[in-house]
């Protein structure tokens, strides 16, 4: 069973339309134990109807939703409790405190008083509000707001935590307290799935990611292997003094050097892991003589590979 394999989240076949259009076509994928997914794709992609399946608040014209191995269907009310939902609008009273925000929550969650005084005070460090939990929602930075607001979707502990873009729209100190807040849960075990606009969130969080357009996942994998499969390559750039051809021409040879060539007093070397072989450069220019001044490796990120897939920026 998909439980006793680590997956928490698996989905097969997600279909939905609104009439002739259809918004998500055969959508697969699954998330386990501790991983952290991205789902990556242009405005109209279909990444929020997607969401709204998963999260049981839009019912699907075809498919299956398995959580922890069992199929989430409308009526699954205590496994709809194991998902913590965050979406792109806020849901915070701004007339309560931050501390009375999270205990209404905890108690429409069904949390007993006392778990649910301990659970808000764990939640408040989590999102780091400790020190402004007496304050009201509304004189809070609209940083501030979307901490609350993702520690909303904390308070039940659930397996899986969804998170819509959670960081639009905030300072750059808020954004870095989200982003280490999402990491920390992950490592203490909790599946995420994640969407966001900012494509380094995406390379600095997503263990692995999806990349959805037109209702499809096109591709998916890490980083490394979605650059692998457009053909993306990585390249090292080495700046030195005297003859380079001769360094080049030896380069050029090394079965991992996929192409090398020298222009304006640099050896450009293309690979497909520059970080592995750049040992093997250096030895390679010290035995040829060549004393080199400075190093520049190049590698393919993801925003390469999503224009490539797609055609558009992850913004468009």
């Amino acid at each position: 069973m998909a439980e006793a394999e680590g997956v928490v989240l698996r989905c097969e076949g997600l279909t939905k339309r609104f009439g002739e259009l259809v918004a998500v076509d055969d959508l697969g994928f699954s998330i386990r134990e501790g991983e952290t997914y991205g789902l990556l794709g242009p405005n109209g992609a279909g990444k929020t109807t997607a969401i709204s399946m998963i999260a049981g608040i839009m019912a699907r014209d075809a498919g299956e939703i398995l959580l922890d191995g069992e199929p989430l269907t409308a009526g699954s009310v205590a496994l709809k409790a194991k998902i913590g939902y965050v979406p792109q609008q806020l849901a915070v009273y701004p007339d309560l405190t931050g501390r009375e925000n999270l205990r209404f929550f905890a108690r429409l969650y069904g949390l007993g008083r006392k778990d649910a005084a301990r659970r808000v005070e764990e939640v408040l460090e989590v999102v780091g509000l400790a020190d402004r939990a007496k304050d009201l929602a509304k004189n809070y930075s609209g940083g501030m707001q979307r901490r609350l607001n993702v520690g909303l979707g904390l308070l039940h502990r659930p397996r899986l935590l969804i998170l819509d873009e959670p960081t639009a729209g905030v300072d750059p100190q808020s954004r870095n307290s989200i982003l280490d807040g999402v990491a920390r849960l992950a490592a203490e075990g909790m599946a995420v799935l994640y969407t966001t606009h900012y494509m380094e969130e995406a390379e600095r969080l997503c263990d692995r990611v999806g990349i959805i357009d037109q209702g499809r996942i096109r591709a998916e994998g890490t980083q490394r292997e979605l650059v692998a499969l457009v053909g993306e390559q990585d390249r090292v750039t080495l700046t030195g003094d005297g003859e380079l051809e001769p360094l080049t021409a030896r380069l050029a040879a090394l079965p991992e050097v996929t192409g090398a060539g020298t222009a304006d007093g640099r050896v450009e070397v293309f690979t497909h892991d520059a970080r592995a072989l750049l040992p093997r450069l250096l030895h390679e220019a010290e035995a040829e003589g060549t004393t080199v001044r400075s190093v520049q490796v190049v590698e393919p990120d993801l925003e390469a590979v999503f224009l490539h897939l797609t055609g558009k920026a992850l913004r468009n």
